[in-house]
């Protein structure tokens, strides 16, 4: 059931919500959180269409911000606020409310969203594109418990990983971070299998893919040793490689499906690593809504300290010499290299975690992982 409003109130769109439900005879409200869409017209159909799929998990009130540009500096004084109730099957399994904003009204959309959020419930905010610098000091960042961003649909995405790192506030998140969730799990298990210490990493991927980059960061944070960023065709992630004391251990995947995991003295096996779908993502980050700690100590060790890409000073210095003298970054090696000697270049702590005991990295240096999947 869908009833559209024009020119219209808060208070006219919680009447037409109570409307709806009672025609489509649910007058109970059964939603467990508010999700906060904040999108531009292009994207909102995508953005929507991923939180309606989440909602089969997380039945919610989805609020959808869309702040319209008027065409002439007349219409640009004009506040008008439009709106779209969605419920029953066309809302999936909870309410969606499209909220259309022109003019002056447009910069105090938390005055709008407020009335509508449900009572006593938590608050989710998802910037599909377009995520402030701040989101926890914007106004409709700060409604929210828990403020999710994706710096892969940023025009830097490597750039916004600094910007997330200096802003970052307890309750923000990424979909870059959750891309990588099977990743961790992944190679957090097969460390939990062998008696080994870790020398040195090799991860590669996309150049210009975030979820790669944090999931160097995270492994440089976790096992206190040199990690090297390497570049790939992709899809996204494509290799992890762990170079132990008992040999190298390799996650690979070049189809963005299935992925193969090689452990020292035993036979390679494959593994599901199916990149997801973002309705995937948004269902992983509204399982939990405690600040993520793991993410915080990963994205604060810093782009810049990872091996094989040149740091933002060193391009700007380079290209002032001349396109010659940018660093070349290293490119990803084959899937079964032969075992390489440890690497000479200067580890990022001195002493790698181990277990005081057995000398290698135990389940509780690494960190807790969610449920699978991959970039």
């Amino acid at each position: 059931m869908k009833i559209d409003l024009t020119d219209t109130t808060a208070s006219k769109i919680n009447k037409a919500l109570v409307k709806g439900r009672r025609a489509i005879g649910t007058p109970a409200v059964g939603m467990v959180l508010t999700l906060v869409i904040v999108t531009d017209e292009e994207n909102a159909y995508d953005a929507l269409r991923a939180a309606n799929d989440a909602s089969r998990e997380h039945p919610s009130r989805t609020l959808v911000v869309i702040k319209r540009v008027s065409r002439s500096p007349r219409d640009r004084t004009k506040s008008r606020l439009d709106a779209e109730v969605r419920v029953g099957a066309d809302a999936g399994t909870g309410e969606t409310v499209v909220l259309r904003l022109y003019g002056e009204v447009s910069d105090h959309a938390q005055s709008v969203v407020l009335p509508l959020l449900l009572p006593d419930a938590p608050v989710v905010v998802w910037w599909s594109v377009d995520a402030p610098r701040d989101p926890a000091g914007d106004p409709l960042g700060a409604l929210g418990q828990r403020r999710v961003t994706d710096s892969y649909a940023a025009e830097k995405p490597v750039h916004e990983l600094r910007s997330r790192a200096e802003s970052y506030e307890p309750g923000d998140t990424d979909l870059a971070w959750a891309r990588i969730t099977p990743w961790r799990s992944m190679l957090a298990a097969a460390l939990d299998q062998i008696d080994c210490e870790v020398v040195s990493v090799e991860v590669a991927g996309e150049e210009s893919n975030p979820s790669v980059e944090l999931l160097a960061m995270w492994l440089a944070d976790r096992l206190h040793v040199h990690v090297r960023r390497a570049v790939s065709a992709g899809p996204g992630l494509t290799q992890v490689r762990l170079e132990t004391t008992g040999g190298p251990i390799t996650l690979h995947r070049s189809d963005g499906a299935m992925a193969t995991l090689a452990l020292p003295g035993q036979p390679d096996r494959a593994v599901a690593l199916k990149r997801r779908e973002t309705s995937e993502l948004l269902a992983e980050e509204l399982r939990r809504l405690d600040p993520d700690d793991t993410y915080a100590s990963a994205l604060r060790f810093g782009v810049d300290r990872l091996g094989g890409i040149p740091s933002a000073t060193q391009r700007a210095e380079a290209s002032a010499r001349g396109p010659e003298s940018l660093p070349v970054r290293q490119k990803a090696p084959d899937p079964d290299p032969a075992p390489s000697a440890k690497t000479s270049e200067p580890a990022l702590s001195a002493s790698p975690a181990a277990d005081s005991d057995s000398g290698r990295p135990t389940p509780a240096q690494m960190p807790p992982v969610k449920k699978a999947d991959s970039p």
